[in-house]
């Protein structure tokens, strides 16, 4: 794998059920900026993927969740890794647009704008939707962490049939598995 794509909520960050909507209510999940910084240093592009219906909802606006994520690149930075792009929808669900995950719309637009195989990439999620478009975007692989709605997600997955490459505890734990599989 050479690009790793990441949900952010659930996965890099504390989610909620309001939503995350200013730097205040942003929570590093522990390990996640040590996972992102593992991935850099072991030459991963890291691409961030969410759905971020806070905007169509008129919850936030388009220059916050701008600034959000400027701090949250801020901090990986400082820790020793880098996001090389964020791509987030901004539709709520009504919208039936195919940005939103489970469509794949973002990693489509990342594909494009970086020149991808997707078969060299992996999404890490903590979401059905997460996986669903990863696998409809033809990623070459799928892991599902625990944190934020995984464990709920790992059990409604065994009912849907939807695979997964692998069930992480989180984002650290699924950096070390990526890691291990990089070069295969």
């Amino acid at each position: 794998m050479k690009v790793v794509f990441l949900d952010r909520d659930g996965v890099i960050n504390v989610d909620s059920p309001d939503y995350i909507k200013s730097w205040d209510e942003f929570d590093f999940i522990p390990g996640s900026l040590e996972a992102i910084a593992l991935l850099t240093a072991h030459g991963l592009t890291v691409i961030v993927i969410t759905n971020q219906s806070v905007i169509g909802r008129k919850l936030v606006e388009p220059e916050t969740l701008q600034d959000m994520h400027q701090r949250v690149q801020d901090a990986v930075l400082a820790a020793g890794g880098r996001i090389h792009a964020f791509y987030h929808c901004p539709h709520v669900p009504q919208d039936a647009c195919v940005c939103r995950k489970p469509e794949p719309g973002l990693i489509l637009a990342a594909q494009r704008d970086f020149g991808l195989d997707l078969s060299q990439t992996c999404m890490v999620g903590d979401s059905e939707k997460d996986m669903v478009a990863a696998q409809k975007a033809g990623c070459g692989g799928r892991v599902l962490v625990r944190t934020g709605n995984g464990l709920k997600t790992e059990s409604q997955l065994l009912q849907s049939g939807t695979s997964v490459d692998h069930v992480a505890e989180n984002l650290l734990e699924a950096a070390k598995f990526i890691i291990s599989f990089k070069g295969r």
